[in-house]
């Protein structure tokens, strides 16, 4: 049985870094690429530029570098910073993983498998549909 921790850290109020973060860097590391990098987690380039500028702009060290386009358009790459960010975030990442199971390994076998994605039960599907009423109050 697997178990996932998903964190962020948040170093101040206005800076963090967690795993969408770290997944961007990486994929402009892959692709060279934001947009690129973008399109490979299923994210608009908008989104991906947005949080791109909060890692660049939240240490005093950016992340990555980016040149204008041209003949063979535009690219990203890291810096040794972006490079050391995501070495740390996963070495944590990995030790988190390894805490976990072996913390949570006696209750783990209790956990119950998760529905299938729209399917009766699941919490988010009972919440829209009791949201919904009438002007009577009833729900529909």
């Amino acid at each position: 049985m697997t178990h996932t921790v998903r964190f962020r850290v948040d170093f101040t109020a206005g800076c963090s870094i967690g795993p969408g973060k770290v997944a961007l860097l990486e994929g402009i590391r892959r692709t060279g690429s934001l947009r690129q990098a973008a399109q490979g987690l299923g994210m608009s380039y908008r989104r991906a530029w947005l949080l791109l500028d909060q890692i660049n702009h939240s240490f005093a060290t950016p992340a990555t570098t980016a040149t204008v386009g041209g003949a063979g358009g535009g690219g990203a790459a890291l810096t040794a910073f972006g490079e050391e960010l995501i070495r740390r975030y996963r070495s944590l990442e990995r030790e988190i993983q390894s805490l976990a199971r072996a913390t949570l390994a006696p209750i783990a076998s209790r956990a119950k498998p998760r529905p299938v994605s729209g399917a009766p039960g699941r919490p988010g599907a009972q919440r829209r549909r009791l949201s919904r009423t009438s002007s009577s109050g009833r729900a529909d």
